[in-house]
């Protein structure tokens, strides 16, 4: 089953072919056990309660199970989040307690048919955005074991981005649910506060925190999210869903982003470059780019740290902290514990400026449909952050701190990968902003993000194989993610690797004959230039059957990409040229179809 994808929309279909529950407990317990990463779980369930669940839906008659949304669906749940059977630490042994029964949230899953495999790490009470502040230790990226994960939900979005499980739930006062997805390339979706009910979950600012949603993609992470939103009048900050208007990209939108001088990297160049190109993919997409003065957002994030509200954090666990300081992860226990200098006058005068601020973003938010900004402005290596966790860990705040505090819903999405430099390989991410209760609007503008960049979700267990039982394939021209032959891949359960392009060593034509515009990729001695492409795992079974599709003067053969890797793919004979038009110039088919697009429509 190692070619089984988690996605929701691949789990739903190999039920419909005859899978059980049994079957993927099976293969989530296996690949929970595989995993490289020690510092992912802190603690488990019994292989034996996680397929007596498994079977117990299995047992279920056919109406029942159609009624489930989730139904045999594996997740995680961060360690500050209630699981019964499973003691809930805040990543500290000390506090550990045994709850009686499940967080709210997790009740409502799991009543939907997902089934829990365990408890994940974080950064210590939910207090950082580096995941290394954990006596457990400090889970890594999926991609390059020496870079943080990002916190505090780190383990929740490692189990997701590693393919361990569809979903993760984590929590979200400062980032925690946000910076983490960024750094593992997947899906953090941080909702409106109080739509998801915090019951059940220990509190870090108790008046900002949210639960959180690690998935694979936009609409995974969104039909989580339908299951999850419920009114709970048990939890005191809890708010009813509000009526939301729909979303229609054909009528244009507006969009926000901070202006030039108001952008921070920290020297990562490749970060500066893919926001840009974020920018101009949501253009392509009928989007207007309007630059702002991000200086409201930078006032209010700084409250939330420098400010007095950090206080908040003193009054969940600070009695403990102060209690068995020995036990505390030391840069956790001074923030908390600095917190205590703060007076009450420095909390109301905090308050009155963040509702000054709270009046201007109203204001902008009439204006524009979203705000788009980084999710993080880099990344850093373990070693790093643990030499200056202070310093680094605000940096890494820059674009997430101001959310909550503004009363804001957000979701973060992947957004490509670094070409060079020295995090060459690493992903990067954008989040986009609304006010409460747009969740669906900005999910639906980052789904269109999502299908047209055609980004691979996860880790490299779904970037590379592990086995022999599969052949990467590159491709040019309508077999690419969201165009018309894609299908032919997707039927064959063929999955996302990357999106990049061929090494200089290329000609690209419109072929003439047979259906419109069929792309032909033929390789030059001199005179090449690099053409976008996309890489597909494709299981090796499958290979045959689309081969046979094929259609001469089209053929597979070896390409060179501008990593220096090779990977089969689609090439055109020389005898196909005649007639041909070249579009070397346009880089790729999807430039060269917009502009065709755009002719026929003036």
């Amino acid at each position: 089953m190692k070619s089984l994808a988690f996605s929701l929309p691949a789990l739903r279909a190999a039920y419909a072919d005859g899978l059980r529950a049994e079957d993927v407990a099976r293969e989530a317990l296996a690949r929970a056990g595989a995993c490289a990463d020690p510092a992912v779980w802190i603690s488990r369930l019994s292989p034996d309660e996680v397929l007596a669940r498994a079977r117990a839906l299995d047992a279920l008659p056919p109406a029942r199970k159609a009624l489930m949304p989730l139904f045999g669906v594996p997740f995680a749940v961060k360690d500050n989040i209630d699981l019964a059977g499973l003691p809930t630490t805040a990543a500290c042994p000390d506090y550990a307690y045994l709850p009686e029964s499940s967080a709210t949230v997790v009740e409502r899953l799991i009543a939907a048919g997902a089934i829990p495999l365990g408890k994940t790490n974080l950064d210590q009470f939910a207090t950082g955005l580096v995941g290394t502040r954990s006596p457990y230790g400090a889970p890594r990226s999926v991609f390059d074991a020496d870079y943080i994960s990002g916190g505090s939900s780190s383990g929740s979005a490692v189990a997701v981005a590693g393919g361990i499980v569809s979903f993760a739930l984590g929590t979200d006062t400062a980032g925690s649910g946000r910076v983490p997805a960024a750094f593992n390339n997947i899906v953090g979706l941080k909702p409106s506060r109080g739509l998801l009910s915090a019951t059940g979950v220990v509190p870090a600012c108790r008046s900002l925190d949210c639960v959180s949603v690690f998935a694979l993609t936009v609409a995974d992470a969104t039909a989580v999210f339908e299951v999850a939103a419920h009114f709970d009048a048990a939890d005191i900050h809890a708010r009813a869903r509000m009526p939301e208007m729909p979303v229609s990209l054909a009528d244009g939108f507006t969009f926000a982003v901070p202006r030039a001088s108001d952008l921070k990297f920290f020297g990562d160049d490749e970060a500066a470059r893919l926001f840009e190109a974020a920018i101009s993919r949501f253009e392509d997409l009928g989007g207007r780019t309007r630059r702002i003065d991000f200086s409201l957002f930078e006032q209010a994030a700084a409250l939330l740290y420098e400010g007095p509200y950090v206080a908040e954090r003193f009054a969940a666990v600070g009695s403990f902290i102060e209690a068995n300081r020995p036990a505390v992860e030391p840069t956790v226990g001074g923030i908390v514990l600095a917190a205590k200098a703060r007076s009450a006058a420095e909390l109301f005068e905090a308050g009155y400026r963040l509702e000054a601020l709270k009046r201007r973003a109203i204001a902008l938010f009439a204006e524009i449909d979203f705000l788009m900004v980084p999710t993080t402005p880099t990344t850093y290596r373990v070693s790093e952050v643990m030499a200056d966790p202070v310093k680094l860990n605000s940096r890494l705040g820059t674009y997430t701190n101001f959310m909550n505090l503004l009363d804001l819903c957000g979701i973060a999405v992947p957004a490509g990968f670094r070409d060079a430099g020295p995090l060459k390989g690493l992903p990067f991410g954008v989040t986009l902003a609304a006010p409460a209760f747009a969740d669906m609007r900005i999910a639906a503008f980052a789904a269109a993000f999502e299908a047209a960049q055609g980004l691979a979700p996860g880790g490299p267990r779904d970037q590379a194989p592990d086995d022999e039982g599969f052949i990467e394939l590159a491709v040019v021209g309508a077999h690419m993610s969201g165009l018309p032959l894609n299908h032919e891949l997707t039927s064959r359960d063929a999955i996302f690797v990357e999106r990049t392009k061929t090494a200089p060593l290329y000609r690209f034509y419109a072929l003439a004959g047979g259906p419109p515009f069929r792309p032909g990729l033929v390789r030059v001695a001199e005179g090449g230039a690099a053409i976008e492409l996309e890489v597909w795992r494709l299981p090796r079974a499958a290979f045959g059957s689309f081969m046979a599709g094929v259609p001469q003067p089209l053929c597979i053969g070896t390409l060179d990409l501008a990593s220096g890797r090779k990977v089969k793919g689609f090439l055109c004979e020389a005898s196909g040229l005649d007639g041909a038009e070249e579009i070397t110039a346009y880089g790729g088919w999807r430039a060269f179809m917009a502009e065709k697009l755009k002719k026929a429509a003036s």
